[in-house]
């Protein structure tokens, strides 16, 4: 009998403490970018903000091209692993709360490479309308840009057919964006391979290619911000 109760009272505490190990991680890592918004306050008068909102390939754009963003005064919110859900779960702390003029919004890599659970089209499609949706509704002008190509991920490399979801996911986006007079940025045309299969080596920092390299960003760098200028004025 003790020995049953002994049991029991073991298996109470864990339960108990398992919300306690639950607390200490923040799903959607709010506390990434508190600090660096706090002190960037309410916008000057004139002052048009651009946000750009991502995962690691946001995420490592300002360290590896630091230049782009101070000279074009750019805000970069990228958080490395994150999908369309923990996007749009911060989109009021690390972009609405900003009051950006802006936002340049990357989705979809770890969405398809199931970071947080099964990819299901539907639902990462849904999200990016909602994050649209909220710019919107906040005034805040929306850039929606293509997922990069990626033959696999090496960190899930139980995923297939990375290609073929990125590419389905991108035209219904684009599909979307045209419909509702949105600008569209397809990095995944200028920076897929010749045969339709990979990004670019020479534009890869990791084999396979998924995040960028500096001449990688620099092709981005080309095509995004040209309309992010024409947008600010």
């Amino acid at each position: 009998m003790k020995s049953l109760i002994k049991f029991l009272l073991l298996g109470i505490v864990s339960i108990m403490a398992i919300p306690a190990i639950g607390q200490k991680y923040e799903f959607a890592q709010f506390g990434r970018y508190a600090e660096a918004n706090a002190q960037l306050g309410k916008p000057a008068k004139g002052e048009k903000r651009v946000v750009l909102l991502g995962n690691s390939i946001t995420d490592g754009w300002p360290k590896t091209r630091p230049g782009f963003f101070k000279e074009n005064n750019l805000i970069g919110r990228g958080i490395s692993g994150q999908t369309s859900y923990q996007f749009l779960l911060r989109f009021r702390r690390d972009v609405i709360n900003l009051k950006p003029a802006v936002v340049v919004i990357n989705y979809g890599t770890n969405d398809i490479a199931e970071n947080t659970g099964p990819y299901v089209e539907d639902m990462t499609y849904e999200n990016v309308i909602t994050m649209v949706e909220l710019a919107r509704y906040n005034n805040i002008k929306v850039i929606l840009t293509s997922c990069l190509p990626a033959e696999g991920f090496g960190w899930r490399k139980s995923i297939t057919g990375a290609m073929d979801k990125i590419r389905h996911l991108n035209a219904r986006v684009k599909t979307y964006a045209d419909k509702n007079k949105i600008p569209y940025i397809d990095y995944f045309s200028a920076m897929v391979n010749a045969e339709g299969t990979a990004m670019k080596a020479n534009y890869a920092k990791d084999t396979p290619g998924v995040h960028p390299n500096a001449e990688g960003y620099a092709v981005m760098e080309s095509l995004v911000l040209p309309v992010i200028q024409k947008l600010r004025k």
